[in-house]
């Protein structure tokens, strides 16, 4: 008679012991070696293999050992015990400590059979760590067979490195640059990326294609968590990539068993509509809610889940580090007699052309961003004036008024869709004139010529932060100067590395690098002994972490978006800050008419 072996009893066959697994029948064996791994997992078929109780030696007096040997046993019993009597089953494979306060999105995602949730907790508190660990014990536990995090392209890396060197899962990146290798495993033209690697991180840039939307849609795995879920939102105004990208999450969601993990830290722009989009990707009904209802609200809250410092600092008698104070001022400086010259001129110029509709809409709103792109450069610094002016404005390959409207939005001001994304440090252009209209063009290079000669010593503003990274090193801080162009991150580089010499080490990183590169380049200047200053443009501003290195942020360029502020001052005021206070400069222009509109209707009003 063939004996029964129950799941977690233990065997003799093939002169080793074994654990038994579940799944097991009388006759077929699926074992584990005793103190082996998954990947060991072996199959008996007990009517050709001998297999018996497994049994062991009764211990003797002469067997004991010394205290280490205890230490060691009672170490072993420790590890064992949390690995497989604890409640989550991916905690033992981490290598990450999560503090209270990030088990939170977990235990509400393991009350749901299928899990639909937002994350939403401020900039800093680890949003990436609680999606990742809701994956990790989804994964562990066998409710998810795969992952994929959709994400931008510049983040995509270091989304990859996060699972790989904390939750220890092996993401496949699916970039443009990386297609084709990816494709040389598939068999036949059937078969998917996104369904043949089992867990892969997607770049929007790539998925944007309608082709990939329904391949997509159709093959990727059953767990998806959505990066910057914001970005994913139509709001009524939204058009491009941002409402790809909504019908691609939208179609996604019908699937009634997808696992869907929406992450941001600005869930709520101003626009309820937006809003009501958002929350209505996990479930359609959320989005009618009344949210003056204490029903309606414990509902959104089941699927939800949004925390400031102030809610989790001391969560569970824990403390959490964050630094004890964000100082915060504003550095004004006065235009010189020049520089305040050409502005007046470009105003000037601004006012006839941008009123002028004698060639129709189109054109007209062509001029509009046209003009609206050099007045920001002009704001920025000579140099960034000076490449726009020389820049062929994209508004030009516009057919109608509407894609004018579009494009002049993704390039001259900072919005979340692809188009800005993929430029978002670049000149926009304002050269908008016809070949023919040689008087015109004349105009704008003398314009140029005038902004080249404002560099350096005509330009204030370039003093200025100067000695404002001066006194941010002498008080300990060492900081990052945000710009909005690439010109103006050279030049103000170039400008600190003459102005500070040997006090401080400069680095630059803008758009003109991949993400790996930029990685590197921070961390070359890392190794670099003494102070240290960086200076970048927005392709930095989301998803990087700095507080290990620098304690300051200087907002050399006004963001025309309040969030990107905060998504710049969250690179250093975050969680792991070692420094127990963190600065934010704002430098500003006097005189400057541009930077007094955008402070006082969009940073100062959102507030």
């Amino acid at each position: 008679m063939t004996a029964v072996f129950t799941p977690g009893s233990l065997v003799s066959a093939r002169n080793r012991d074994w654990v038994v697994l579940s799944g097991s029948t009388d006759d077929f064996l699926i074992v584990r070696p005793l103190g082996g791994g998954d990947d060991e997992i072996a199959a008996i078929l007990t009517g050709i293999e001998p297999v018996e109780q497994a049994a062991f030696a009764s211990p003797r007096p002469d067997d004991a050992g010394n205290s280490a040997r205890a230490g060691l046993l009672r170490t072993a019993l420790r590890i064992g015990f949390r690995a497989t009597a604890g409640p989550f089953r991916s905690m033992a494979g981490l290598a990450v400590e999560p503090r209270p306060y990030q088990l939170v999105p977990l235990l509400m995602a393991l009350r749901q059979e299928t899990v639909r949730l937002l994350i939403a907790d401020d900039v800093g508190i680890g949003k990436t760590i609680e999606a990742s660990l809701i994956a990790a014990e989804l994964l562990a536990q066998g409710s998810a067979t795969g992952l994929t995090v959709l994400c931008s392209p510049a983040l995509a890396e270091q989304w990859q490195d996060e699972l790989r060197n904390k939750f220890r899962i092996d993401a496949e990146l699916v970039l443009p640059s990386t297609v084709k290798r990816l494709q040389k495993n598939l068999i036949g033209d059937d078969q998917s990326i996104f369904h043949y690697y089992k867990h892969t991180v997607v770049s929007t840039d790539f998925i944007k294609a309608p082709h990939r939307m329904k391949e997509f849609i159709t093959s990727c795995r059953d767990l998806v968590i959505v990066d910057e879920a914001h970005t994913c939102v139509a709001d009524g105004t939204s058009t491009g990539g941002r409402t790809q990208r909504y019908n691609l999450i939208r179609e996604l969601a019908k699937k009634r068993e997808q696992h869907l993990l929406l992450v941001t830290a600005t869930p709520h722009s101003g626009k309820e509509e937006g809003f009501r989009n958002l929350i209505g990707l996990l479930d359609p009904d959320l989005a009618g809610l009344d949210f003056d209802d204490v029903k309606d609200r414990e509902r959104l809250a089941r699927h939800m889940v949004q925390r400031r410092r102030g809610d989790i600092k001391g969560y569970l008698n824990e403390d959490t580090r964050f630094p004890s104070a964000r100082e915060t001022r504003e550095e004004r400086y006065y235009l010189s007699d020049d520089y305040r010259m050409l502005l007046r001129q470009v105003l000037a110029y601004a006012r006839e052309t941008v009123r002028d509709a004698s060639d129709g809409q189109l054109r007209q709103r062509v001029r509009y961003w046209s003009i609206l792109a050099l007045m920001r450069a002009l704001a920025s610094s000579p140099k960034a004036a000076s490449a726009t002016l020389r820049t062929r404005a994209k508004g030009m390959e516009s057919e109608t008024p509407e894609e004018a409207d579009r494009i002049g939005r993704s390039t001259v001001l900072d919005t979340d869709d692809d188009e800005a994304a993929e430029s978002i440090d670049v000149v926009p252009g304002a050269d908008d004139l016809d070949k023919s209209d040689q008087s015109e063009r004349a105009r704008l290079l003398r314009f140029a010529k005038a902004a080249d000669a404002l560099a350096g010593m005509r330009d204030a503003k370039l003093a200025k932060i100067g000695d404002v990274v001066e006194s941010l090193l002498a008080d300990g801080f060492d900081p990052i100067v945000f710009c909005r162009f690439i010109d103006t991150a050279e030049y103000v580089a170039a400008h600190l590395r003459e102005r500070l010499g040997a006090t401080a080490t400069v680095g630059c990183v803008t758009g003109t690098l991949p993400p790996s590169e930029r990685e590197d380049r921070i961390d070359e200047l890392r190794g670099v002994e003494g102070r240290h200053v960086l200076v970048a443009t927005d392709c930095l501003s989301e998803g990087v972490n700095l507080q290990d290195a620098f304690q300051a942020v200087v907002h050399y360029d006004l963001a025309w978006n309040p969030t990107r502020h905060e998504q710049r001052e969250g690179r250093v005021d975050r969680f792991g800050q070692p420094a127990d206070k963190v600065r934010a400069v704002t430098i500003l222009g006097a005189d400057n008419l541009i930077d007094e509109i955008v402070m006082r209707v969009l940073i100062r009003k959102h507030e």
